[in-house]
């Protein structure tokens, strides 16, 4: 099968997966049904989670291997990537202005979500042979459905999980650094390879206390950045922003024809694209982001489960809300440039023709940070289904594929990576949705002792290396 017939049929399969019967639904559903349950947690919780999160940062003397603030931003490398400057951009072309509405349903429904699948994270984890803290749902939907439906989901998790870890967080991410690069500076794409692979394979050599040092130093730097340049854009378009507002929220229900006219949007393609560029930028019910919030020194799984869903908000009510009321603004989504280059065409026009340059230097920093917490999810599913022995070699592995991917053509791997996400989430929402109960009775419990989140005596939620041994592979 050539790459062309190839791409579009795993373009037919992520239209499938990521369709109005699959996926979309499942998404949505579950992050309204855990709001409900939950008392919509999201709403009542936020300012003390945030607080928690960046003012406090940490659970001195609690279990874990780095602080609430490093796993939040471990997780916030991970997430806050390509898909928030190409991937809103790709959404916009695709569905239109209106699926920047649907994408902020999906961050605020995910925060549930991604709450939810932190605090099993945490409540479920374990420790591998080395010592070093282990979980998300490779262990937790195991754990907490103790037979062999969970054993199964928790299985063909960690599969997908290490599949996807070479697409949405490696290839993709390597190539769009490297093609940004090239156009903007007129590096060479394959010298923008060698040094992401180097500067990766130098990170991962100390695991994932030197990812979370790594990426508690730069990550805020790069969102305060890029937010700061967005704002000054929105600034000097200031009179647009009514009309793009209005814009976003009624072609979220009736559809407009993108990029001119000539795709044919309709309400459905803008919900498509909206919830499929939403979970891809926040990753939230993907699962992912609980495999960094169970190695923080955390005194329960409540506090990093808030902790973790402040990712969600961060993600996608700001940054990807400032990509996208950048492009409409300036009415760069009428450009018909598709992905990054729409985002750069968006700045350029509202700083002046020096714009790309702003998009070029957050390509950098936002897919090198994601090129890094996503090995660190990787290696952590490679654990759980081989050991402790298929750690280095995955990591090396790893390190290679960052070049080849910004070396090659992707067509292939774009489609590749949309199919992955959407297969990890599968097991993964089936499971918060079984354990929607344990959440919820849990939660309430430690709320009603500390409601504002002040303190909680020390509480370990860490299993032992026994218990590890005694979980099935």
């Amino acid at each position: 099968m050539d790459s062309e017939r190839l791409a579009t049929t795993l373009g037919d399969i992520g239209g499938v997966v990521w369709g109005p019967f699959v996926l979309i639904p499942l998404l949505l559903g579950t992050g309204l049904y855990l709001t409900i349950r939950l008392g919509g947690l999201q709403f009542r919780k936020l300012g003390a989670a945030l607080r928690l999160a960046v003012l406090k940062r940490k659970d001195d003397g609690a279990d874990g291997d780095i602080s609430h603030y490093q796993a939040l931003t471990t997780a916030l490398a991970a997430t806050v990537g390509v898909g928030n400057i190409a991937g809103v951009a790709t959404a916009i072309y695709l569905g239109g202005p209106g699926a920047l509405f649907w994408m902020w349903v999906t961050g605020l429904l995910g925060m549930a979500s991604k709450y939810s699948e932190a605090f099993l994270g945490v409540r479920f984890r374990t420790k591998d042979a080395r010592g070093d803290v282990s979980g998300g749902p490779q262990y937790y939907l195991a754990r907490a459905i103790p037979n062999k439906f969970g054993l199964t989901l928790s299985l063909i998790f960690a599969v997908f999980a290490v599949l996807a870890s070479f697409g949405i967080g490696n290839m993709t991410q390597s190539n769009t650094v490297a093609t940004s690069v090239q156009e903007s500076f007129g590096v060479p794409t394959w010298v923008a390879g060698l040094v992401l692979a180097l500067f990766t394979g130098a990170v991962l050599i100390g695991g994932i206390r030197s990812i979370g040092k790594v990426t508690a130093g730069f990550v805020p730097l790069m969102i305060v950045l890029y937010v700061v340049a967005s704002l000054v854009v929105l600034v000097l378009n200031v009179a647009e922003i009514p009309q793009a507002l209005a814009l976003i929220f009624t072609d979220a229900f009736t559809g407009t024809a993108a990029a001119g006219g000539f795709l044919g949007s309709t309400l459905i393609l803008a919900i498509q694209y909206g919830v499929a560029r939403g979970i891809f930028s926040n990753e939230s019910g993907m699962g992912s982001a609980a495999i960094a919030a169970a190695a923080a020194q955390t005194r329960h799984p409540v506090r990093q489960g808030l902790v973790s869903m402040t990712q969600t908000f961060i993600d996608t009510l700001i940054v990807v809300s400032m990509t996208g009321l950048v492009i409409i603004t300036t009415g760069a989504w009428r450009s018909g440039i598709e992905g990054a280059g729409m985002t750069a065409e968006a700045f350029n026009i509202g700083l002046g023709g020096w714009g790309h340059y702003v998009v070029t230097i957050s390509v950098i920093f936002f897919a090198g940070s994601t090129v890094l917490g996503w090995a660190y999810y990787g290696e952590r599913c490679m654990e759980r289904l081989v050991g402790i022995r298929g750690v280095m070699p995955y990591r090396v592995l790893f390190t290679v594929v960052v070049f080849v991917g910004a070396t090659t053509e992707l067509t292939v791997v774009w489609n590749f990576s949309d199919i992955m996400n959407g297969l990890m989430a599968l097991p993964n929402l089936i499971g918060l949705i079984v354990c929607a109960g344990l959440i919820a009775r849990e939660t309430r419990a430690y709320l009603d002792r500390d409601p504002k989140l002040l303190d909680e005596p020390a509480v370990s939620t860490l299993q032992g290396t026994a218990e590890l041994e005694r979980l099935p592979r």
